[in-house]
Parts: structure tokens; sequence; C-alpha cells
């Protein structure tokens, strides 16, 4: 174990953060939420809850179900629009001087590209997130992903409407990753985020329905964390691209394990809402795995992963 200072600092293609440790889009808000309880500005990142052109009320309740090993959520992108995020949300949270990076998502490829023109007029900002993977949506959401043609056409079409770089976050619920990460990186993702939620289930056996209103929703928690591995390790044996890993990150030695596999930054999602701190935390304890394991700098555990 050494006592000399840990560089804690990453380089994730275009984005130089401070620490590897962000936190999920739709698990932390907009930071407000949480800024009692986590000293914000100790994050690699801050990435927003998704962004829509109108405001959503979200799917109908109950839309939230723990299970044994995590969580299913059925959201259905809840948040005020983009009108009220930009006037309301981001004034605060970009003067904290911590990178920001706004998840998107939309219906059409036409939505998704009005999204990123109104976003790259906002000083500050570090990158948009495309989010072409979320489950608990009827229109939009998956379909972009599961369709690699449609996916490529999102992709580039956002690329062209704004200056900022692009963080595309994928969906495990695809056959092969690989081609699908390929694909959102020749189409000008810059970084890809892997990965979204698994689809999942929850039945109330006495009463004979489903725990959720749509009937399936969202997995998250430590239920995924070795299906999350495993695709970040794919990607990054094939394609050695820039990835935010993410999926189950509870504890300072899971985020290790996730640069281990190939991912240049973490984030920590359904543990915020276990204890509201556990983002700095996880930050907190991989600065200690790497002093006990004669890590200089952080940036040394991607892709370190041994044979």
């Amino acid at each position: 174990m050494t006592s000399a200072p840990v560089d804690m600092s990453v380089q994730v293609g275009p984005l130089a953060l401070r620490s590897p440790v962000t936190v999920a889009s739709g698990t932390f808000g907009f930071g407000e939420e949480y800024a009692a309880y986590v000293d914000l500005t100790s994050l690699g990142a801050i990435v927003t809850k998704a962004v829509t052109l109108e405001p959503r009320t979200g799917n109908p309740g109950p839309r939230v179900w723990e299970t044994s090993a995590g969580m299913l959520n059925s959201i259905g992108l809840q948040n005020p629009g983009i009108e009220a995020v930009v006037a309301e949300k981001l004034p605060g949270l970009v003067s904290l001087g911590v990178p920001v990076i706004v998840n998107i998502a939309g219906e059409t490829v036409g939505e998704y590209v009005e999204l990123a023109r109104r976003l790259g007029q906002v000083e500050g900002l570090a990158a948009l997130e495309v989010n072409v993977s979320c489950p608990n949506v009827d229109r939009g959401g998956m379909e972009f992903c599961a369709d690699r043609t449609a996916l490529a056409e999102v992709v580039a079409a956002v690329r062209d409407a704004t200056h900022l770089p692009l963080v595309v976050k994928l969906s495990p619920n695809v056959g092969d990753i690989v081609p699908v990460a390929e694909t959102a990186l020749t189409a000008g993702a810059a970084v890809l985020s892997l990965i979204n939620t698994l689809v999942g289930m929850a039945i109330d056996a006495r009463r004979r329905r489903p725990r959720l209103v749509r009937g399936t929703g969202g997995l998250s928690g430590p239920a995924i964390k070795p299906v999350a591995l495993a695709m970040v390790w794919r990607v990054w044996r094939a394609l050695r691209c820039p990835i935010i890993g993410m999926g189950g990150i509870m504890t300072g030695e899971d985020a290790a394990e996730f640069l281990l596999a190939g991912a240049a930054a973490v984030a920590v999602g359904t543990a915020s809402f276990v204890d509201p701190t556990s983002a700095c935390r996880v930050g907190l304890e991989l600065d200690e795995f790497c002093r006990r394991e004669g890590v200089a700098a952080v940036a040394e555990l991607t892709g370190a992963l041994r044979a």
C-alpha cells in the first residue's frame, strides 16, 4: 500500500474528468436533488435525467419495484421539458464547475436534432448523452438501438446538429453489442455508455398481475453487473473505444472491475437510491483501492484485465 496521492483524473475521449466516477442518467435528477447529501464538485461529471422536447409526466404507477438484487423501474422519461430545463435547471448546474452531460431522448430523429440544436446554445455543457436505449416508452427508446440503420441515422443527425461531444447510451437488449457499438462510433459517437437497463418483470402471484402497470420495466442494480461487465469487456476488446461503464456499481472495487474490463470512467446509478452519498463514497473507495494496489494513476486500470 502506498501513501502517495493517486492521480484520479481520466480522459474519456474528448472529456477530461477529475475523477472517473460519474452518475448515471435517470438516477440523480438534475443534481440539485442530491446537493444536500453529496459534494457535487467531487464527481467526475453529472449526467442529467433524460430531457425531451415537451414536458412528460411519465408512466402511471406503480412504476418502481424493488427486486432481490436491484430494482425495476418504468418511469417513462418524466421531465419538465427542454424549455424548463434550460431556464431553470442548467444555469445552477453548469456554475458548479463540474462537467455536465445532458441526456436527451426523443421519439423521432427530428426531436433528437432539435434537442441537440437547442442545447448546443447553452454555455458550459460538456457533452450530450444520446439515449437510444430506454425500455420504458412506446416510441423511440430501444427502437433506435435495436435497428442499426436507425441508430446510425439518429447519431449522425445529432452529430451534425451540435458542436458538443456525443456520448451514446446503448441497450443490452440487443443480440450482439459489438456491431451496435461500432455503428454508433462510426456515425459520430465520441464515447459509449454501457449499459442501460435490462428488460425485466415482477409478478404479484396472489393478484395474478404484474407489479408494474406496463408489465415490464428496466432492471438495474447488482443483478445486472455481470452482464454489464461482459458487454464493456467485449466492446473494449473489439473496438478499443472510450467507454463509461455502468450496471450495479455499489463499491469502489466494483468500479475498479469496470475499469479493468475496459471502461475509462464509470457511472453510479441504483446505488444512489440506496444511499444518496454512494457516488462520492465509490470515488473514495476507488482511491483507496488504488493506494492498496500500488496504482499511481487510476487511468492505468483501464483495460488492464489479465488474460
